[in-house]
């Protein structure tokens, strides 16, 4: 069987040769997450992972990569993202592919592929990785993202929208950012595509003040109109029938049962007539998440979610409700820094290891080892010889305990164990050294655990 021809890089221009010869750069909408920055986005995935323990979701991890097709079908073909946003190709294979944009659609696949409706109802899942969108960058908003999000599929009671809000809601406020939830109902596919045959008879006469896009979406994605940003389609809107005053029995019970049990848990909302989200999979509960005071505010959007009964069976599926939500996260760390919130930082060193010369070298190796596996936050740096610098850098680390060997302390098989404060000295056992530094340990011990304030 012949082999696949496969594609090199070629040099073909001037100008991409003048482009390999400078220095890499990022990709527009692309970053880099640097150390320095690490503690916060540790903190964050940290108290998400806490409160998914807390309301019993599981972790799944789903690929970067998809079929375009189940995005097409569950996100909509007419939406956005479909259109304008996903990062797509045709794979070696000849298959059509996508990044993933979103997260909902990958888990109903997997919730399908691995019978998970076997399983006790709602699943419960939870999850955290990045996204792909080719969209124009924006504060907080970048070409790859990361979210995190959580879904509860199997059960159509108001209750689970009330809980999941309550859950995002309660992760904020104890993050220290409080936010005030918009909400809505867009109805189920009986009653809103009456209310949408409403919209269209109400935006025909007056189409040509709406702008290109929503000219577009009269007949393809008639809802999408009612959350267009431009101010002329949003004050043309004004008037327009609202679907809230247009759900049948059934989507109205539910939803009036949602906002009081978010009543009764004390959760801010505010009702929100032209909210209806950029998915075409979303029915009945749909919301979205802003901080306090910026709720006119579209790019201060920290992330939002609804209901989604028929994605389910839409991808194939048997008839499941569903309902989650997804929350960006550089979003959220921009308002942690904004308000200069205190999280705590990773702890210090117990002690630090200072060594002169090739064979006190070699001994400090293997007695950091050994110090690690006993529990003890150690430090060390072999790179540097002298005395002075290493000891310089156990000051800037706030250590409290410098071991030091060098050709004499090698020769008596002895470490001195330095006092980083008050400078004294005192020469042990080299076998001694852990009871030794265990003693001195307890003695220094902080009470008070590190915190810093981040963006202060």
């Amino acid at each position: 069987m012949p082999r696949k021809k496969t594609s090199k890089i070629t040099i073909s221009s001037k100008k991409t040769e003048e482009k390999f010869k400078k220095p890499p750069q990022l990709l527009r909408g692309m970053k880099d997450i640097l150390p320095d920055i690490q503690d916060v986005w540790d903190f964050t995935k940290a108290e998400v992972d806490h409160l998914a323990q807390d309301y019993g979701y599981a972790r799944i991890d789903t690929p970067l990569l998809e079929e375009t097709s189940l995005f097409a079908r569950s996100v909509g073909e007419n939406t956005d993202i479909v259109e304008k946003e996903m990062f797509s190709f045709i794979d070696k294979g000849g298959d059509h592919i996508s990044l993933r944009p979103e997260g909902t659609a990958g888990i109903a696949r997997a919730y399908i592929e691995h019978g998970m409706l076997n399983q006790p109802q709602p699943v419960r899942l939870y999850y955290w990785g990045p996204f792909f969108r080719y969209d124009r960058p924006q504060a907080g908003r970048y070409r790859q993202f990361y979210q995190f999000g959580f879904e509860a599929i199997g059960d159509e009671q108001p209750i689970i929208d009330a809980q999941l809000i309550v859950v995002c809601f309660s992760l904020y406020k104890k993050i220290g950012v409080p936010v005030v939830i918009q909400i809505n109902s867009v109805g189920c596919k009986t009653c809103r595509k009456e209310y949408e045959q409403l919209l269209i008879d109400y935006l025909n006469p007056r189409k040509k003040f709406l702008c290109e896009d929503c000219k577009r979406r009269i007949q393809k994605n008639t809802l999408r109109i009612l959350d267009c940003k431009n101010p002329e389609c949003r004050e043309l809107m004004q008037d327009a029938p609202q679907i809230v005053d247009h759900l049948d029995e059934e989507c109205k019970d539910h939803f009036v049962k949602v906002l009081e049990y978010l009543d009764e848990a004390e959760v801010a909302y505010n009702l929100n007539p032209y909210l209806v989200r950029g998915l075409d999979y979303y029915t009945r509960t749909t919301f979205e998440i802003y901080p306090e005071g910026k709720e006119n505010d579209s790019q201060a959007t920290l992330g939002g979610g609804g209901r989604y009964d028929d994605l389910i069976e839409l991808l194939g599926g048997r008839p499941t409700p569903a309902c989650g939500f997804a929350s960006g996260v550089e979003r959220l760390i921009l308002n942690i820094k904004e308000k200069e919130i205190i999280i705590p930082t990773a702890p210090k060193p117990d002690v630090f290891v200072a060594q002169l010369g090739e064979s006190a070298k070699k001994k400090a190796l293997k007695l950091v080892e050994e110090l690690r596996q006993k529990k003890i936050k150690v430090a060390s740096n072999f790179s540097k010889d002298g005395l002075k610098n290493q000891l310089s850098l156990a000051s800037k680390l706030g250590v409290k305990i410098s071991l030091i060997l060098g050709q004499k302390e090698i020769l008596d098989r002895t470490v001195l164990i330095r006092d980083m404060e008050s400078g004294s000295q005192e020469v042990v056992d080299f076998n001694r050294v852990y009871e030794e530094l265990k003693k001195k340990m307890e003695k220094t011990q902080p009470i008070i655990q590190n915190n810093h304030r981040i963006g202060g």
